[in-house]
């Protein structure tokens, strides 16, 4: 019997640390895991579930509008914010329960309250001090907030699922896909919205042609997108708040939403007394079985400030539970990851870019299709689907799928499990469709792009 009081200690418990404690404890190990806040972490309370809720509730806008053109009449309607958010904190309760039973059930000791490490081999949590052969980090991130004067007036993603009403009039600021996806949701629900970024393009790192897509679809459902400029200064009016932006413009609203980014849960965690190893944006620093520069020590997650993504989490979380306690040292393979975004209309993308697969690969080959889904053909909604493959030139496999469409995340997570496998242009154009779906459009794009150079020569 090990001297410790526990074989695994976990402080955290969100998606990846409640997959490495129950797995570690399947495996026969001693596992207590450490939470502050609400089990299930970041993405059930406060990210990816309610999310995807408030996404759900906006669309419902454009559904009743589009029913007419299918002979539907839609008497009078509205929207009530407090019904929706008490109805998100059922469900999230519901999961923080299922999560509570499933670490019960596999043996995890669950221990309430912030855990700082003291050493290599112990933690303290409260008054008591628990010591533990192995220490799994899994803190998560947090928002990030700007450094301009008046920004604490502004609120993050954290707070939007717990506002007491809905914004009349909101400034969301940022340009990733957490920005975009709130855009999105407060104009589907009604609210005045004006999305600002201070570079060209929005969502940086996701292929162009969806970028520009995305950025022509996001004004015909009325947010008003503004590139090239930030907030310098706000201050609160007697009507809401005044942004004064580095443009010279002024824009009052009744909220604003910082969306910039996010950072690791690293501060407070003891980290510098164990002598464990942080980048310069505090992010622990790990190797490819999760191990920090403390043998006894390891991390996973976005506190690595790595691949943040909740399913990534998860199999980090297994990989873990294998390598300590499983006998089966086992690392994660982080290409051609499927990764949506839950924009209006979605974003569905797995594997590289055409401008990665250019640096990488050389000569590629480029389909591109766009084109009005069917439902519009009767509701008559301006709106376009955009699909694209890149393909290596020379063994012709597909080294990237994207789309910008109705069902993009639901449809591109098959097509991820073709890349994973290796499957070529001439396996993707000898399956047959599905027939009327967009997703055929996948099986039936024949026609290569010209190549960049073309494109220039013929004009």
């Amino acid at each position: 019997m090990s001297s410790y009081d526990f074989d695994l200690f976990v402080i955290g418990a969100g998606s990846g640390g409640v997959r490495a404690s129950r797995m570690a404890a399947a495996m026969g190990a001693r596992v207590a895991v450490a939470e502050e806040r609400h089990l299930g972490g970041t993405c059930v309370n406060i990210g990816c579930v309610p999310k995807k809720l408030m996404v759900y509730a906006s669309h419902f806008s454009e559904d009743f509008e589009d029913a007419a053109g299918y002979g539907w009449t839609v008497g009078e309607r509205s929207f009530d914010w407090p019904t929706l958010i008490a109805n998100k904190n059922r469900e999230i309760g519901r999961l923080n329960g299922v999560y509570e039973s499933l670490l019960t059930n596999a043996g995890v000791e669950i221990v309430e309250g912030r855990a700082i490490l003291t050493g290599p081999n112990s933690v303290r949590v409260g008054g008591r001090d628990i010591t533990a052969q192995f220490t799994l980090v899994a803190t998560g991130g947090h928002p990030s907030r700007p450094s301009e004067p008046g920004q604490e007036l502004g609120i993050v993603s954290d707070d939007v699922f717990y506002l007491d009403k809905q914004p009349e009039r909101i400034l969301v600021a940022g340009g990733g896909y957490i920005a975009v996806e709130f855009a999105g949701v407060f104009a589907g629900l009604g609210s005045q919205v004006t999305q600002l970024y201070r570079g060209d393009l929005f969502l940086r790192g996701f292929d162009d042609d969806l970028r520009r897509a995305l950025a022509e679809e996001m004004p015909k459902k009325h947010v008003d997108l503004r590139f090239g400029s930030i907030i310098d200064r706000t201050v609160k009016t007697s009507n809401g708040l005044l942004a004064e932006l580095s443009n010279g413009e002024s824009l009052e609203v009744d909220q604003i939403l910082y969306a910039i980014g996010r950072r690791p849960n690293t501060a407070g965690l003891g980290l510098e007394a164990a002598g464990v190893e942080v980048n310069d944006r505090g992010g622990i620093v790990v190797d490819d079985y999760f191990r920090t520069n403390v043998p006894s020590i390891l991390a996973i997650g976005d506190v690595t400030d790595r691949v943040q993504l909740t399913p990534v989490a998860l199999a980090e979380g297994m990989a873990v539970a294998k390598t300590l306690f499983g006998g089966e040292p086992t690392t994660v393979d982080y290409s051609d990851i499927p990764t949506a975004v839950f924009s209006q209309p979605p974003i569905g993308t797995v594997g590289l870019t055409e401008e990665q697969a250019r640096k990488a690969h050389g000569a590629v080959d480029i389909y591109r299709s766009s084109f009005r889904p069917m439902k519009h053909t009767l509701s008559g909604r301006d709106e376009k689907t955009t699909m694209k493959l890149v393909v290596d030139r020379q063994s012709q496999r597909v080294l990237g799928a994207h789309m910008l469409g109705p069902d993009a995340p639901e449809i591109v997570q098959g097509i991820g499990i073709a890349l994973k496998a290796g499957a070529t242009k001439q396996a993707f154009d000898a399956t047959i469709g599905i027939h009327p779906t967009a997703a055929e459009e996948f099986v039936t794009m024949r026609e290569r792009q010209p190549d960049p150079e073309e494109v220039e020569a013929a004009e």
